[in-house]
């Protein structure tokens, strides 16, 4: 496990000393803040739950990220107790607020993707492909600014993507099954 985490650590040095600069600084920090609680993810689904041709979107969004959060930022952080990087290595310097939780998983990653992904399979790919570059994005921004290992984003990524995978099967599933009901019902109806 060492090894992994002094390869963590070389990544971030590499970004801090080679690719940090005072004029992409700014954009990684906004793109942080854009993941910070889930928020802009939680409007989206909220969003998405109003108009009655896209709520199902909205709603397969919000059980995966709803499952996403419980599993990564309640359990798995807690249980795995990662430090975060900076507290291990005092070279690295974050350009943002230190964090008040552990590092593994990364919580910006598994909101970002639990919602992006679900958008790539129920959505067309010019909404769903621009939702997996920007939950990329803010993934990678937690590596510019210092907060997160780089195993931190993929670990959070992969369990974005299996619970996002699960809820979309048994949402359509399910949805499936509603709307044939609905079409026998209004057959029946029609043969009255």
């Amino acid at each position: 496990m060492d090894w992994i985490t002094q390869l963590d650590i070389n990544v971030l040095m590499f970004i801090q000393e080679h690719l940090r600069s005072d004029i992409w600084t700014p954009f990684w920090q906004l793109l942080s803040f854009l993941g910070d609680k889930g928020i802009f993810w939680i409007i989206t689904a909220l969003v998405l739950l109003i108009p009655k041709k896209t709520r199902r979107v909205g709603f397969a969004a919000g059980v995966s990220m709803a499952i996403c959060y419980i599993t990564a930022n309640l359990v798995l952080k807690n249980a795995v107790a990662r430090i975060r990087p900076y507290d291990l290595y005092n070279a690295l310097t974050i350009l943002v607020e230190k964090q008040k939780d552990f590092s593994w998983p990364s919580g910006h990653t598994v909101n970002g993707f639990s919602c992006a992904l679900i958008y790539l399979y129920m959505f067309p790919p010019y909404i769903g492909i621009p939702a997996v570059i920007l939950a990329a994005l803010i993934s990678l921004s937690r590596l510019y600014v210092g907060v997160h290992y780089p195993t931190d984003i993929i670990g959070g990524f992969l369990i974005a993507l299996i619970v996002s995978r699960i809820v979309y099967f048994a949402l359509r599933k399910l949805y499936y099954k509603m709307d044939l009901k609905k079409k026998q019902k209004e057959v029946s109806y029609g043969e009255q």
